[in-house]
């Protein structure tokens, strides 16, 4: 059979229809079934996790190859490219599939954030791929944890009472939203309110300060910052221990044991640091200014609330020269400026019998002050006695001698007409020692006046005017004028002296 002759013409016209299935318009007429799937509209992961993005083709494809795009325009860049060139956390699901494209990226991070397209390329004759069709984008959220808080301090130590600020710090969130606590030990805290800012790698950063007064006792305390965000499952804490800012002075008390002390003998300083903290501690001892080397040195021991004590001795020789020395204490504590405590050695001196200088200006103050009080107590009774003396003198005169008692009417508001008044007088009563009367005698005196009234008036002149009387053992006594005294039994006679006031 001889083969059929070829055609001329119908070989002339293949070669045009063979140049225009080539070119990609043509085939895409040719092939109206091609379709690209991208279901995901939005996806939302966590920071750290893998991203899975799905993307499908079906029907005849041209020649030219698929590809994952983050973003479009200029600024996109290439996640997967099917001719090899992709991200190396950048995975096919299904390796050498021609209609399944969907990709795994994994370790994502908020500045993987962004829209990602699933593109179908087709090549031209020139040999440039352009775009035949793409997904309508997947916009990818990244939800980001917090960093672990970080508290500072201040970066000098501070003493109790004084306000210092510490800040908590986290970063590297989305979304935005983020809740900080403050606590101190258990005891919650006000704080300022967080300061929020955005990252370039569209994720965030905080920031939260918090004052507080140091205490003496906040050794062991603790300050807690507590960060809140939607990504976690548990807040997140940070934590400071107030110790590492804390400084406490000690208290210091230098003693000497004996004081005084005998010539020759030992005597033993001793400087008692006590309640301090850091337990940094340098001390040494003075003599006068000279330093005097110590050889045996303790170690501060922790008291139970976390501060600490310290005792440093030193021994010195009580020598006669050394009476009255200082011994100085000088403390420097955790780096700061030294701090001097002093003592004085006393030394008593047995051949003196008695305490050297200070001691003995002490003991001759004391002898003073007895002998003072000794004479006070000797003068006091002496003039107790001699007041004994003449009221026993008085009473026993009172006894054996005649007594006047002069009477005299009490002054008033009335004074001025009292002293008008002729009956206003002054008198005396005599009382004479008791004798023994007859009774003739007794009728006589009754015959006679009993009773002399003496009228005195403007004094005349010469030599017969009586101007005084000399009564022995008088009593005086103010009172009313009364009448003339009645006759008494033969115990007692009365005179009465009537004066006229001036």
């Amino acid at each position: 059979m001889e083969p059929h002759p070829r055609d001329p013409g119908r070989t002339a016209w293949a070669l045009p229809c063979l140049l225009l299935l080539a070119l990609p318009g043509v085939g895409a007429q040719l092939d109206q079934n091609f379709k690209l799937h991208q279901p995901q509209d939005k996806v939302l992961v966590t920071a750290g996790e893998t991203l899975t993005l799905n993307c499908t083709i079906s029907g005849r494809a041209e020649l030219g190859p698929v590809r994952w795009l983050k973003g479009l325009g200029s600024g996109n860049k290439t996640v997967y490219d099917q001719t090899g060139t992709s991200l190396s956390n950048v995975t096919r699901a299904v390796v050498g599939s021609n209609t399944d494209f969907t990709i795994h990226i994994r370790n994502i991070q908020p500045e993987d954030m962004g829209t990602y397209y699933c593109v179908k390329f087709v090549r031209t004759v020139t040999g440039v791929d352009k775009v035949f069709q793409r997904g309508n984008g997947t916009e990818v959220s990244v939800q980001a944890k917090p960093s672990p808080p970080l508290v500072s301090g201040p970066e000098q130590r501070a003493m109790p009472g004084q306000s210092v600020p510490f800040t908590c710090t986290t970063g590297g969130f989305f979304p935005k939203e983020i809740g900080v606590k403050w606590f101190k030990n258990k005891d919650p805290m006000m704080a300022q309110l967080p300061q929020v800012t955005e990252w370039p790698v569209k994720s965030y950063n905080v920031s939260s300060t918090v004052m507080v007064t140091l205490q003496k006792g906040d050794v062991r305390s603790q300050l807690i910052c507590e960060v809140q965000h939607s990504t976690l499952p548990a807040p997140l804490r940070g934590t400071y221990q107030l110790s590492r800012t804390l400084r406490v002075p000690p208290s210091v008390e230098v003693r000497a044991e004996p004081s005084p002390v005998e010539v020759n003998k030992t005597v033993t300083f001793t400087c008692h640091m006590k309640e301090f903290y850091p337990a940094n501690m340098s001390v040494f001892w003075l003599e006068n200014g000279v330093e005097i080397k110590v050889e045996n040195i303790s170690q501060p021991s922790e008291l139970p609330r976390g501060l600490f004590e310290l005792r440093r001795q030193v021994e010195v020789q009580a020598t006669e020269e050394k009476n009255g020395s200082t011994i100085t204490c000088v403390v420097v504590h955790d780096a700061q400026a030294p701090v001097n405590y002093s003592a004085i050695l006393w030394i008593s001196n047995p051949a003196q019998g008695g305490l050297s200088k200070g001691s003995q200006m002490d003991k001759d103050d004391m002898l003073i002050y007895i002998v003072v009080g000794l004479v006070c107590i000797v003068l006091a009774l002496l003039v107790a006695a001699i007041l004994y003396l003449i009221r026993t003198k008085q009473i026993k005169a009172g006894k054996s001698s005649p007594s006047a008692r002069l009477h005299e009417p009490e002054k008033s508001s009335e004074a001025t007409t009292q002293e008008s008044d002729p009956n206003n007088l002054t008198y005396a009563d005599l009382n004479f020692d008791k004798e023994r009367k007859t009774i003739r005698r007794m009728v006589e005196m009754s015959q006679q006046s009993e009773y002399a009234c003496i009228q005195t008036n403007q004094a005349p002149n010469g030599d017969d005017n009586l101007t005084y009387a000399d009564l022995d053992m008088v009593h005086l006594s103010k009172a009313p004028k009364r009448s003339a005294p009645r006759p008494e039994e033969a115990g007692s006679e009365y005179a009465s002296v009537q004066i006229t006031r001036k």
